[in-house]
């Protein structure tokens, strides 16, 4: 059955992992809030990448910076003078549109290869091919557009009581220039010698025009980064060996080779001397979770050129100070939950005529690790899985379900992603063994109570799953 994007979003709010933003006044445009089941999932996927290159590394540490910083980073970094999109305005309809974009849809849609990827035109390319190919406005098919200008994408706000120039704070459209600015506060504090790496994960904002396809491209987003720092000279090699072990971190997941592929960048930004995302594949095509990209010296010397500060680094080893150099790894965590959304949904045909749907999600990022249900709501049934909850309760996430036939009950948690399902029965109260279900294989043993910590515990956990990249 076909996999479309209508069916995972009605999936994801009708089974609380994610919901319309402001929902009961209409919405705000491409604004969504994770449920009660998405937050769950959407925080083993951080746990799963702070644990790995974090916790686990002995090169990296973390920080949790302000949203909101002083203004001449931006200066510093570049965003205020060329962080901005080429918009353009459909006369006949009003409707706002990125040129880039509507280009790039337009040839996916009419099979015509492009030579290079539209990032890297000029405004005057944008506008012949739009002309050439009297491309028509999506919303209204007519071909009547404004000239294409550029627009800043940072969200612009005030602090203290005045909304004047000297008051204007600006919303971080990424989380790395927080790292940035602290890089001698860590390595200083944390005695770290190069190479290491900082890492944060945090929300960013972007006043995008164009936000779509669901949680994919959104004005607030979440990022999980990396600033790993180097001795010049060294950093491609960095370069290549970052870009190996993220794409080894994700193929880990057990989606499949098929769905990863890089994106070496063509045209690389002014700061950069290599670039490569790596891609999956969604139900709309091939589309960006990651960036790996060698970012040089350029960040550290720009805010050590605004600020007046030295910002060098010192090495005890040769006795020289220098500037490092930068590899950056950046993954969005609301992609990387779409992906991860996407790969699992399945519509399974059973042998008596019946479909279910099930969330085939890897074990360890579940949201809910285990459901235990009584076979009925009596004989003692109830508070039998009320005890075996709240031994296991210590150990991983579990959920209490006693509402519906036991057949509607498996078929409620395969929606949801639930690797494993118990069930008690009379038989449970004699011999202290249950029934477990695989959610993938459907498969039922009967097991020991006493034994199911063992059997479930280390198939569901982040570390297992870990052990896997060593």
């Amino acid at each position: 059955m076909e996999k479309t994007m209508d069916k995972i979003i009605a999936l994801a709010k009708a089974r609380g992992f994610v919901y319309p933003g402001s929902e009961i006044y209409g919405g705000l445009a491409n604004t969504w809030d994770y449920g009660n089941l998405g937050v769950e999932l959407k925080n083993n996927v951080k746990r799963a990448w702070w644990q790995k290159f974090i916790q686990e590394s002995p090169y990296n540490v973390g920080v949790d910076c302000a949203i909101l910083m002083n203004p001449q980073t931006w200066e510093a970094s570049g965003h205020l003078g060329s962080f901005s999109d080429p918009l353009m305005d459909c006369k006949e309809c009003h409707e706002r549109f990125r040129a880039d974009k509507i280009i790039e849809d337009f040839s996916q849609e009419n099979g015509i290869e492009l030579e290079s990827s539209v990032d890297g035109w000029t405004q005057e390319q944008m506008t012949a091919f739009i002309e050439d190919n009297n491309i028509p406005c999506p919303t209204c098919g007519k071909h009547d557009f404004t000239d294409i200008r550029q627009f800043n994408l940072m969200f612009k706000t005030f602090q203290g009581v005045t909304e004047d120039a000297k008051n204007t704070v600006y919303l971080r459209p990424e989380t790395a220039q927080g790292i940035f600015v602290n890089f001698l506060n860590v390595q200083k504090t944390g005695r770290m010698k190069i190479p290491f790496g900082i890492a944060q994960i945090g929300k960013a904002f972007r006043n995008e025009i164009v936000a779509r396809q669901f949680i994919f491209r959104m004005r607030e987003f979440e990022q999980m980064e990396m600033q790993f720092f180097v001795k010049p000279g060294t950093e491609l090699d960095w370069f290549k060996s970052w870009k190996a072990t993220r794409l080894k971190w994700h193929k880990a997941l057990g989606f499949g080779d098929d769905h990863y592929r890089y994106h070496d960048h063509d045209k690389l930004a002014h700061y950069a001397n290599a670039a490569t995302d790596i891609e999956f594949l969604m139900p709309f095509g091939f589309k960006e979770v990651e960036g790996i990209h060698s970012r040089t010296n350029f960040d550290l010397s720009q805010h050590e050129k605004f600020s007046g500060k030295n910002i060098k680094y010192f090495d005890p080893e040769t006795n020289e100070s220098y500037t490092p150099y930068v590899i950056e790894t950046s993954i969005g965590v609301d992609r990387m939950f779409l992906s991860i959304m996407s790969a699992s949904y399945c519509e399974e045909q059973l042998e008596n005529g019946e479909t279910r749907v099930v969330l085939k999600l890897p074990a360890a990022l579940a949201p809910v690790k285990l459901a235990v249900m009584p076979l009925v709501k009596k004989d003692g049934l109830p508070e039998k899985a009320r005890e075996i909850i709240n031994d296991l309760k210590f150990h991983f996430h579990c959920q209490y379900d006693e509402k519906d036939s036991i057949g509607k009950r498996y078929r409620r948690q395969d929606a949801i992603g639930t690797p494993y399902c118990v069930t008690v029965d009379h038989q449970t109260l004699e011999d202290n063994c249950v029934t477990l279900r695989n959610r993938d294989t459907m498969q039922q043993e009967r097991v020991a109570i006493s034994e199911l910590n063992n059997i479930i515990a280390d198939r569901v956990s982040i570390t297992s799953l870990l052990k896997t990249l060593q």
